[in-house]
């Protein structure tokens, strides 16, 4: 073979194996090497081998995209979070997304929770922090102390709704953004409200979770707010039954079912007792929601002093103006709870 053609050859062949090299260069980074779509949750603090397992389901390649992260410094720039992976994505874009810390938000919700425990469990299905953790935070009384709550008030601060969190969100951050929720929704209108009624956010919270707790009708709501701030004003005993299921829940164990209070109960030793004790309690039985709160802060005004449960509207209550009525009501209720087997 002559010179020139050797040349030629050698020429040709260091172009083909550069080709061959370019081509699996590109394949590397840009050949589609996602196999389907889906959640990846990263764990703070997690290693490139641990993220390299948790990504292994969704890669048709894995050894291709631990390459493509170690040339991009990923091992070293690791970010905890929810991050959506598409179908289809090379391994460029995949490490891109988890190099950016592009998280998917959590819509994060909750409802009228009685305990920090059971706060504390529905949170930690949600999002990474662990329900020790939270309810660790939760019961801070340095915390709610500095944000004008005590032990007995502080579950006020968290009021029921959906909210939008990051997934690596930990327990410390989840209690401040719920600070900062609750100072905006106590916005100018809802004090002033609260200033007219002559009741501080802690007493409204405090009613509206016996409203929350006496009755599931919306549209009831402010009538039943309105027979409370009746008795209140006019230094009635509040009478609440909800205060005392919750004091005999304290008493028993939180998971008690009471289905029915019965005359007993009425004399129960506690500062929740409603029956023995005028005023408000010290603190709320439940987290009312925002309907109870509003409904407490716009109350229906009339002269009920009494209601009892209607036994011809679930659900629904009937209200009185003097105890002759609420009597009458009361027998029928009590007489149809009998025949129903309810002694507890």
């Amino acid at each position: 073979m002559s010179l020139k053609k050797l040349i030629l050859f050698i020429s040709g062949l260091l172009i083909i194996i550069a080709g061959v090299s370019a081509f699996n260069f590109y394949t590397k980074i840009y050949k589609p090497n996602t196999v389907k779509e889906g959640y990846l949750y990263i764990p703070t603090g997690s290693s490139f081998n641990e993220v390299e397992n948790l990504t292994r389901p969704f890669l048709k390649r894995v050894k291709p995209f631990i390459w493509v992260a170690t040339k991009k410094n990923y091992p070293n720039t690791i970010k905890p979070g929810k991050y959506f992976i598409s179908e289809g994505m090379n391994n460029n874009d995949l490490v891109n997304l988890l190099r950016s810390g592009k998280q998917t938000p959590v819509k994060l919700s909750f409802n009228n929770q009685d305990t920090f425990e059971k706060l504390a469990g529905r949170i930690a299905e949600q999002i990474e922090a662990d329900s020790i953790s939270l309810l660790k935070v939760f019961k801070n009384s340095e915390f709610t102390t500095k944000k004008g709550f005590n032990s007995k008030t502080s579950i006020g601060m968290y009021i029921p709704n959906t909210y939008q969190f990051y997934w690596n969100t930990s327990a410390e951050a989840f209690q401040q953004k719920m600070e900062k929720e609750y100072q905006r929704f106590w916005n100018e209108s809802r004090i002033n409200k609260a200033k007219k009624l002559k009741l501080t956010k802690n007493q409204v919270i405090t009613l509206a979770s016996i409203v929350q707790k006496e009755t599931a009708l919306v549209k009831e709501r402010p009538i039943v707010a309105g027979l409370y701030l009746n008795r209140y004003y006019d230094k009635w005993p509040l009478q609440a039954d909800p205060t005392i299921i919750f004091a005999l829940k304290q008493q028993y164990g939180s998971d008690t079912v009471i289905k029915r209070v019965l005359t007993k109960d009425l004399t129960i030793d506690s500062p929740y007792n409603t029956y023995k004790n005028s005023g408000l309690p010290p603190g709320p039985i439940a987290m009312p929601d925002i309907s109870s709160i509003d409904a407490v802060l716009n109350p229906t005004k009339h002269k009920y002093y009494y209601m009892c449960a209607s036994i011809t509207n679930i659900g629904q209550h009937e209200f009185a103006k003097n105890l002759a009525q609420h009597n009458r009501n009361a027998a029928k209720y009590q007489k149809w709870l009998s025949k129903q087997g309810v002694n507890r």
